[in-house]
């Protein structure tokens, strides 16, 4: 179990782009991915000797252990921490609270109908051209928000090829599917050599174009982004990495280091930011969050509107908040800084694009729309014909 003084300091720490402060740099067993994953704290005790937890963490930390989402935190995502301060925007995203036992309307235990639209085991497909699979039910890091807290953390660990052979068979006797999604609990917390065979044996079914890599590990931890397996990945491309930095806070040195080594080896990066309730909803968060990625050539591609997950009810937004910040952030930020925002429609209908409200009145060839400054601009259409 990791004890305060083992703590990764962080050089790691120490965020460029939004100017945290610098410390002592990490001792160099700490810097080993599977070290972290070995040390991370996982139980009630572990959390209360890093932290000065309130009481209802403590609740919520004792619940989670015995019955609820489990508690998984690396040393290195630990450091982000503010240990003495409960609303720190890190230590939500990951520590219990006593709220999660709280259910509140419009929860559901599987928001995305992920089991309803099962094709096979470990393989879930909600559109015509993509489908999701899911390799492993562990992460580094257990987010509070995690939208399969149904599943995740539950003992099975990372799936074998022989169970995923009927995922497999699904796919190539499906070749309007394009795109596979490879997600979890999160794949790059698995072995290389596991998860390159998963990669191997999907690249070699012809129909599909791209795999996307759904993972956490460049925010909770970085040094999991090695040469060795960017060296193992690269003779799959086209890989895509889809990644989750929800706060400024998160954009450490060891974490720019880790998109940058992904970017150089011909990896693009996106980014999905969940909004979430007094932690990134606030458009100066937002945006320092924004420039910091595209600074890491990391392209914010979603803005994601909060899953229903049941007990998570503390953590969403209202819809609105959301498009109220976006409507601030429009013309604030370049066009590449500046994410979609996704609501994912319970039940698995799939995303919705929500918009900001620009258009102020529409008559038969003319549209009277509201820039970012607020002014009212008429636009007139072509004439008809011709």
């Amino acid at each position: 179990m990791q004890r305060e003084d083992d703590r990764p300091r962080s050089e790691d720490r120490s965020a460029s782009p939004v100017r945290l402060p610098v410390v002592a740099a990490a001792p160099r067993k700490p810097r080993d991915w599977r070290w972290q994953i070995r040390n991370a704290v996982t139980s009630v005790d572990g959390l209360d000797r890093a932290l000065s937890l309130t009481p209802a963490e403590r609740q919520g930390a004792i619940v989670a252990q015995q019955a609820g989402l489990p508690i998984s935190i690396t040393p290195y995502y630990l450091g982000l921490v503010d240990r003495r301060d409960p609303t720190c925007p890190v230590r939500r995203q990951c520590v219990p609270v006593a709220d999660e036992s709280v259910e509140v309307d419009g929860d559901l235990r599987d928001p995305l109908g992920e089991e309803e639209h099962e094709v096979a085991p470990h393989l879930v497909q909600r559109y015509p051209d993509r489908a999701l699979l899911l390799a492993t039910d562990r992460c580094a890091v257990y987010c509070r928000f995690c939208t399969r807290s149904r599943i995740v953390g539950n003992g099975g660990g990372a799936a074998s090829l022989e169970a995923l052979a009927p995922a497999l068979a699904y796919l190539r006797a499906h070749p309007e599917v394009r795109d596979v999604i490879v997600s979890g609990g999160d794949p790059l917390a698995m072995a290389t050599d596991r998860l390159v065979r998963i990669v191997a044996a999907l690249r070699e079914i012809d129909s599909l174009d791209t795999i996307r890599l759904a993972t956490r590990v460049p925010v909770t931890l970085p040094m999991r982004i090695t040469p060795e397996l960017v060296r193992a990945l690269r003779p799959h491309h086209p890989l895509w990495i889809m990644t989750h930095f929800n706060h400024p806070k998160e954009l450490t040195k060891a974490s720019l280091r880790a998109c940058t080594r992904l970017a150089d080896a011909g990896f693009p990066v996106m980014n999905q930011t969940v909004l979430l309730r007094g932690i990134n909803d606030d458009a100066e968060t937002l945006e320092a969050l924004f420039r910091g990625l595209i600074r890491a050539r990391v392209r914010p591609y979603y803005l994601l509107q909060m899953d229903p997950v049941r007990g998570t009810g503390h953590l969403r937004t209202p819809l609105s908040r959301g498009m109220d910040l976006m409507a601030k952030l429009q013309g604030r930020l370049t066009g590449i800084a500046l994410p979609k925002l996704i609501c994912d429609t319970p039940h698995g209908r799939g995303k919705v694009p929500i918009g900001i409200d620009t258009v102020v009145s529409r008559s038969p060839g003319r549209t009277v729309l509201r820039t970012f400054r607020g002014e009212e601009v008429t636009y007139v259409d072509p004439p008809s014909g011709g």
